[in-house]
């Protein structure tokens, strides 16, 4: 992946990550085990993205344990600094500040604390897209559809600017923004005034304008929801959701997806849809090996390959993941599709994750080279590996 211009940690996680902001989630326990414990073994499988020098990170790979990278790619929403800190502690590579967390989190050098608070420096994220979806105090960011229509592209770009200076000024780097999808939803809808226009011309513009003042800020982007959640079915809060056979989202959706990719310097998320002609049956795509192979890869969509960290949606509070899956079996499946992070919205089933994770490497369904692989793009991204 590119090197990020400004930053120098990432951190993420996120509350309305997904087509629409999650509820609430109740108090959760804490891990009921540690990440820090000895490797364990497991089948190797060749590394996806483009070659690099064999000895890229293999300092960094060697002083984390296998349940430690395991960690590295679980993202936690949290409740307050305490439980962020507890949770980067105890080895996740990110936290997500959500609109349940106590907004105390912004001020005093918390968020810059926790980061700190781990054997690597953790992401902090959010999803600051502006208008209904907004989490930071004084972003004052109007929704991406308002933006477009009122203001030109130079003023995206110094908008993406002011915002990524002020979450920096908090302690975040990485902001699940801007929203990608074309859509001409109502305003209110699932995507509706998250989206910047009908018109993937306009989306292209707009979205590469925003990101480009995020890094101007400093702060992390990453584009969302691949493959394209514009034109979806309804929520994937509440259900299944489907979205147009893949042959029709190359022509419209897919293309400030495809632009993105050409840009470089950013992050994707894989939202939970159903695409005829891509997933696989019972699989939305941020579970699905082929939706990851798509971006990865970048041929079967006319884009270049994408070397870049993959996230996926919220998978504790989606019913397209939950109502097949409990949360330590999608993270797992998530990662063994193709995914570098995996993020749901709370502390809880953090110990269960990883040791549902860590079965697959043993299993090989997760082979070690796919975990070193994931783990350094992450790596990169915080700047904890420049090569």
């Amino acid at each position: 992946m590119q090197k990020f211009r400004n930053l120098t940690i990432l951190v993420l996680a996120a509350a309305g990550v997904a087509a629409c902001s999650p509820a609430t989630p109740e108090a959760a326990p804490s891990p009921s085990s540690t990440l820090a414990q000895a490797p364990s073994t497991a089948s190797a499988a060749p590394s996806s993205g483009p070659a690099r020098p064999a000895t890229c990170g293999a300092d960094f790979l060697a002083k984390l344990s296998v349940r430690e990278k395991i960690g590295q790619l679980l993202m936690v929403g949290v409740k307050d600094a305490a439980d962020a800190r507890r949770a980067v502690q105890q080895g996740a590579g990110g936290v997500f500040i959500g609109s349940w967390t106590d907004r105390s989190v912004f001020s005093g050098g918390t968020l810059q604390s926790v980061a700190k608070a781990g054997k690597v420096p953790a992401m902090v994220s959010v999803d600051e897209e502006g208008g209904r979806v907004s989490r930071i105090p004084g972003a004052n960011l109007v929704s991406a559809r308002e933006l477009a229509a009122t203001m030109t592209v130079a003023q995206a770009r110094a908008e993406g600017a002011r915002v990524g200076k002020l979450m920096k000024s908090m302690g975040i780097t990485v902001d699940f923004a801007p929203d990608a999808d074309v859509s001409a939803q109502p305003d209110d809808s699932v995507i509706g005034d998250r989206s910047y226009s009908n018109d993937p011309a306009v989306v292209v513009k707009y979205s590469q304008a925003f990101a480009a003042g995020l890094r101007d800020g400093g702060v992390y982007p990453v584009f969302k929801h691949f493959p394209g959640h514009g034109s979806s079915s309804g929520d994937s809060h509440r259900g299944g959701v489907s979205v147009p056979p893949l042959s029709a989202l190359k022509q419209k959706d897919l293309v400030p997806f495809r632009a993105a990719v050409e840009a470089g310097d950013a992050g994707m998320m894989v939202g939970h849809l159903t695409v005829p002609g891509l997933t696989e049956p019972g699989l939305p795509t941020s579970l699905s090996p082929a939706t990851m192979r798509l971006l990865r890869d970048g041929a079967g969509y006319g884009a270049k390959p994408f070397d870049g960290p993959i996230f996926t949606d919220d998978l504790s509070g989606m019913k397209a993941v939950t109502d097949r899956f409990t949360v330590p079996q999608a993270v797992a499946k998530s990662l063994e599709a193709g995914a570098d992070v995996a993020l749901w919205i709370s502390t809880d089933q953090l110990g269960a994750a990883v040791d549902a994770v860590e079965a697959s490497v043993k299993s090989g369904k997760l082979s070690r080279a796919r975990l070193d692989d994931s783990v350094l793009r992450v790596a990169r991204a915080k700047h904890a590996v420049r090569c």
